[in-house]
């Protein structure tokens, strides 16, 4: 089934079961990289938000086997448990000193995001665009980011300039960094493995000694490149230069420069991996990138 239809066929599923309490909606959402998700809004009377809920998983599911009836259900129970949550007063967000010390940065391609970059505020950073967000945390949604467009550079009276005085002040101390093992990592996430796979695995990062850079809610978390001193300690730690490898939106991958592997060789691995392992809209960028113990800078091989 197209997404398209699907999502028609959940909306009309859904006016019918919430009758006039809710406004059912779907649209399209441009994400990252020039992606398309196809969102679901379920806005009760009463409220002046709603989480905006992707039915491109949900279609997945259902071709999976997952049955219509509990793919609706499953929705109406996420609408039952929004309508607890209290009203929110989003009239903040128009005052820029209300929202000041919560903007924040991000890095994204500036190649595939040609549409987007036409309508924000950012700053080129070799391949890359260092754009802005604001770090929304509350009791009533949690945590999220809004992305901050031109518009709201008109409504707030201020400039490119100081968003980035700004977010580099306030990323770093809202969005700590990090740098672990590719190892550690990867322990974090599947448990420890049986002796044998660690005994492997071992022997693997001994001979391939790669670390992982990225903040402590490893979240967009590959700004931190632009963190103040944080590659001159890691280089500092390291005693030399190194390759950085963009796994994605949300972290690096640091490979210290032994002059063993060849640039060439790691940039067509970056490229496979972003095609086959990597969601599109976390896609970073293709490119190869290095840090110079000596120069201090950053700079894209190829």
């Amino acid at each position: 089934m197209e997404i398209n239809e699907f999502a028609k066929k959940v909306c009309n599923a859904l006016k019918k079961e919430l009758g006039g309490s809710c406004r059912v909606e779907c649209k399209e959402v441009k994400k990252n990289n020039g992606v398309i998700l196809h969102g679901l809004l379920i806005l009760a009377e009463d409220r002046n938000v709603a989480p905006t809920i992707y039915l491109d998983a949900f279609l997945e599911a259902y071709e999976s086997g997952v049955t219509f009836g509990a793919i609706i259900q499953r929705l109406l129970d996420i609408c039952r448990e929004e309508a607890l949550k209290e009203h929110i007063d989003m009239d903040f967000f128009r005052s820029f000193e209300e929202v000041r010390d919560r903007i924040c940065y991000r890095l994204i391609g500036r190649k595939g995001n040609e549409e987007l970059l036409e309508d924000i505020p950012y700053i080129e950073f070799l391949d890359l665009a260092i754009c802005f967000y604001y770090a929304y945390h509350g009791d009533a949604l949690g945590d999220g980011t809004i992305l901050i467009h031109n518009s709201h550079v008109d409504l707030w009276d201020t400039c490119t300039a100081e968003l980035f005085g700004l977010a580099k002040r306030n990323t770093q101390r809202l969005f700590p960094w990090v740098c672990k093992s590719l190892e550690e990592v990867l322990d974090e996430i599947a448990g420890q493995g049986d002796e044998t796979a660690e005994a492997s695995s071992d022997v693997f990062f001994q001979e391939v000694p790669l670390r992982v850079l990225s903040n402590v809610k490893r979240i967009h978390g590959a700004i931190c490149i632009l963190y103040p001193d944080v590659l001159e300690h890691l280089a500092q730690a390291m005693g030399r230069s190194f390759y950085i490898l963009p796994s994605s939106v949300h972290e690096v991958i640091l490979l210290s420069d032994t002059g063993m592997g060849s640039p060439r060789e790691l940039r067509e691995m970056i490229a496979e991996v972003n095609s086959t392992q990597v969601a599109p809209e976390e896609v970073l960028s293709d490119s190869l990138y290095y840090y110079d113990f000596t120069d201090k800078k950053v700079k894209m091989i190829f």
